[in-house]
C-alpha cells in the first residue's frame, strides 16, 4: 500500500506524516520522502510466539507527505511534475482537513470542496490531452482499441463535467480496466482526517457529525489532532499510556488510519508460519488461493498444486498443526479457494 498525505498549506500535513512514520521531518527528511510503516497484527506477534522464527515480517504501508494544495493549483500548474506524479502513483489519499484557528476561517468542508475541484480539472486535462492526440491521428478508426478507449474517455469526461469524481462511474463490460495507466487522481480511494486542536479533541465525536452531514457520505472520515499524535508518536513507550488516558486517546492515529486503509483498500491478510520466518501477506479481499500464492513467488503461481489452510482462530483454539488435523479444520484446499482474513496457509507447489 502506498497513500499520499495531502492538504492545505497549514492544515496539519507535516504534522500528520509524523505521527504516522515518527519521524520528525525536520530531521533531514526531503519531501516526497516515502517512509514504511509496519501493519500491526496481534495475530502474527502470536504466532511469532508459538514458532520463535528467526524473523518476524509485517505487512507494510508506505506514506509520503506529497502535496500541499490550493485553488487553481491545475490551472496555473503550481504543483510539481514529481508531486502530481506522486500522487497518481498512490493506491489512496489522506486528505487532512484544518479545524482549528491559525487566523483563517475554519471551513474544512469548502477546504475539501477545493481539492475535490482541483482532483476532477486534473482528470479532465489529461483526458482532453489524450482525446486530442487520438483525433490528430485521425480518430484511427480501423483500431478497434483506441475507439474503445475514445468512447471510454468521453464517457469520463462527460462525467466529471458534472462535477463527479470518476470513482463515482459505474462502469460496463470490464471497460474500468482502461483506465488503469492514467492513474486519475478522482478515482483513488480517499480518507478524511479533520485536524483539531487539544482544546476540542475532546469533541471530536461532535465534530466529526457535524462533518459527515456536509461532506459525501461514503468517505471515511477521521477526527484527530494531529500535534498530539505527532508528540504521541515520538515518546518513549513507557510515556504513551499515560499520555493518551490525559487526553482520551483510545487508539492511536496510526493505528486508527491503518486500519481504516486495509478497510477502504479492500485488503486481509493470509499468514505464513514456521521457524525460519512468520509473516504477513496483504491482498484483495476475494483473491483466490493460486494469485495469493503468487504473491509470495512467482513460482507458486504457476506451479500451484494445494494450499494448506487452517483458519488463525481455529489454530489458536487446538495449538498446533496435528491437533488441527485431528480436529478436521486443516484442509487442502485448490486453486479456486477464496481466501479469508487470517487464513494460514502453507503452499503446495511442482518442481
Amino acid at each position: 500500500m502506498y497513500i499520499s498525505i495531502i492538504g492545505a498549506a497549514g492544515s496539519g500535513k507535516t504534522m500528520l506524516f509524523q505521527a504516522l512514520s515518527g519521524i520528525k521531518k525536520d530531521n533531514g527528511i526531503a519531501p516526497n520522502t516515502i517512509v514504511t510503516v509496519d501493519v500491526p497484527d496481534e495475530r502474527l506477534e502470536r504466532l511469532a510466539k508459538t514458532f520463535n522464527p528467526k524473523k518476524t515480517v509485517h505487512a507494510r504501508i508506505e506514506i509520503s507527505d506529497t502535496a500541499t494544495i490550493e485553488e487553481g493549483d491545475v490551472k496555473n500548474e503550481t504543483i510539481s511534475p514529481k508531486a502530481i506524479q506522486k500522487m497518481r502513483t498512490s493506491d489512496a489519499f489522506i486528505l487532512i482537513l484544518r479545524h482549528f484557528d491559525n487566523g483563517l476561517p475554519v471551513d474544512p468542508v469548502a477546504e475539501f470542496g477545493t481539492i475535490f475541484t482541483e482532483f476532477i480539472l486534473s482528470d479532465m486535462a489529461q483526458i482532453e490531452m489524450r482525446l486530442e492526440r487520438i483525433n490528430k491521428q485521425g480518430g484511427k478508426k480501423d483500431n478497434t482499441i483506441v475507439q474503445q478507449e475514445k468512447a471510454m474517455l468521453e464517457k469520463c469526461l462527460a462525467h466529471l463535467n458534472e462535477e463527479k469524481p470518476l470513482s463515482t462511474l459505474q462502469t460496463l463490460n470490464g471497460e474500468g480496466k482502461m483506465l488503469r495507466g492514467f492513474q486519475f487522481l478522482s478515482q483513488k480511494p480517499m480518507m478524511l482526517v479533520v485536524n483539531c486542536d487539544e482544546m476540542t479533541v475532546d469533541k471530536a465525536e461532535t465534530i466529526l457529525s457535524d462533518i459527515k452531514l456536509l461532506l459525501p457520505g461514503d468517505i471515511p472520515i477521521i477526527v484527530a489532532c494531529a500535534k498530539l499524535e505527532a508528540e504521541l508518536a515520538l515518546m518513549p513507550p513507557e510515556e504513551c499510556a499515560d499520555f493518551m488516558i490525559e487526553y482520551g486517546i483510545k487508539e492511536t492515529i496510526r493505528y486508527r488510519i491503518i486500519q481504516l486503509a486495509c478497510r477502504t483498500l479492500g485488503l486481509i491478510f493470509f499468514l505464513t508460519v514456521g521457524e525460519d520466518e512468520c509473516r504477513a501477506w496483504p491482498i484483495k479481499r476475494g483473491m483466490s488461493a493460486q494469485d495469493a500464492a503468487g504473491t509470495i513467488h512467482t513460482d507458486f503461481y504457476n506451479k500451484f498444486i494445494r494450499a494448506e489452510t487452517v483458519g488463525y482462530d481455529d489454530f489458536t483454539k487446538y495449538g498446533n498443526f496435528a491437533e488441527c488435523k485431528k480436529a478436521g479444520v486443516w484442509r487442502l484446499e485448490g486453486k479456486e479457494y477464496v481466501v479469508k482474513d487470517g487464513d494460514i496457509i502453507s503452499i503446495r507447489a511442482g518442481n
